[in-house]
């Protein structure tokens, strides 16, 4: 009768040091992400790109696709989908380069993560997923509620706010954007309805961090 008591004591405390670390090591990614200095000239490139772009719009570009990146470190790797045009540029040219981009994927995740297209919700429940899971891990990091924002996380706010042509825009005002039948801007209320990608936990990704789980792959489309 004593040995359950005896084999729990030994195990309680190795299941402790392993979630300590896996822990640790999810902060320690996250913090690698959030310090990252990206390959030098990556961001002036894409400056020749949106030549109307200027020092500090590039640094928040920067910025939007570190938070894009917290959000699938964050969503234990399940999918993903970009909100934004101008950084899913931004995205694509790191991916171009090829040593750079691998050894940030494997510091930061582990893994390399596949390159994504830009997308709005639309019928595709998987993109809408992916784009519900950015959203609330990018709220979080704002310290926004992703239920009742009441602003847009820096991820779905850059399009508009840096004029990107044929950008992504959001709004927060769903009844007054759906009496104005503006097609060009989405619903960012829409983020807080199950019923838009069939999840049955809130965001599609649960309540918590994620663990480290499978997923990823070399990247680049």
């Amino acid at each position: 009768m004593q040995l359950v008591p005896a084999v729990m004591i030994a195990v309680v405390p190795s299941v402790i040091a392993v979630l300590a670390w896996a822990a640790w090591r999810q902060a320690a990614r996250a913090n690698f992400v959030r310090d990252y200095r990206f390959p030098p000239g990556l961001l002036a490139a894409l400056g020749r790109d949106y030549p109307h772009l200027r020092g500090g719009d590039l640094q928040l570009v920067g910025r939007g696709l570190r938070q894009f990146f917290l959000a699938w470190l964050r969503g234990g790797r399940k999918p993903v989908s970009m909100p934004s045009q101008v950084v899913d540029a931004l995205w694509h040219a790191f991916i171009l380069h090829t040593r750079a981009y691998d050894a940030f994927c494997r510091q930061a995740f582990g893994r390399f993560l596949h390159h994504t297209p830009a997308s709005v919700l639309g019928a595709d429940r998987r993109n809408n997923e992916g784009l519900r899971r950015v959203w609330w891990h990018a709220c979080r990091e704002e310290n926004i509620d992703p239920r009742k924002p009441t602003r847009l996380p820096l991820l779905f706010a850059l399009d508009a706010k840096l004029g990107i042509e044929g950008g992504y825009r959001y709004a927060l005002d769903c009844a007054r954007l759906r009496e104005a039948r503006d097609g060009t801007t989405q619903c960012a209320g829409d983020f807080g309805d199950a019923g838009i990608d069939g999840s049955t936990d809130g965001f599609g990704d649960g309540s918590g961090d994620g663990g480290d789980g499978d997923g990823g792959g070399c990247g680049g489309d």
